[in-house]
């Protein structure tokens, strides 16, 4: 039986996104900073402070599996983060900055949302129950944000970036 195991990859991945959700956590308050709109600012302010509880629930997670808390480098949001570092730098003072540090924020969320359902899916089919309810719980605030996100884009966003 290899060791390369549905365990082993669960495991994996919860390193993965363990990792990305503290580079997350450290890269809001910059974008926050960033944003020109009070709304959306204060949208970054809040996942910030949602980010902190979920590394928490992750915490737990490995608590479960009586594995340590550790992150394994994630270049998938290495790469997602530098993009919205690459919008702060270029579009800085240009209307259409926040549409962009919102598009950016939305990449986070929709990497956050596949590596959360994954996980999930394979929390349940490995009967890990106060696992899957822990990740469920991060999930569902994770879909939450990227539609508060979305209406926020279609609502004020990127309407002041177009009038521009």
């Amino acid at each position: 039986m290899s060791d390369k195991d549905l365990n082993a990859l669960f495991l994996d991945t919860l390193k993965d996104i363990y990792y990305a959700e503290k580079q997350i956590y450290k890269s809001l308050p910059k974008m926050a900073k960033a944003a020109t709109s009070d709304k959306l600012r204060a949208a970054f302010e809040k996942h910030h402070a949602e980010t902190e509880g979920q590394i928490e629930r992750l915490e737990q997670v490995f608590e479960l599996l009586g594995k340590p808390a550790r992150g394994k480098k994630c270049d998938a949001i290495e790469g997602i983060l530098d993009e919205g570092k690459e919008i702060m730098e270029e579009y800085e003072d240009e209307p259409a900055l926040d549409a962009g540090l919102l598009a950016a924020a939305q990449a986070v969320e929709h990497y956050e949302i596949s590596r959360y359902g994954t996980l999930k899916s394979w929390a349940t089919k490995l009967a890990m129950k106060d696992a899957v309810k822990l990740l469920d719980q991060t999930l569902t605030e994770e879909k939450k944000t990227d539609d508060a996100l979305t209406k926020l884009a279609d609502s004020e966003v990127n309407p002041v970036a177009q009038a521009a």
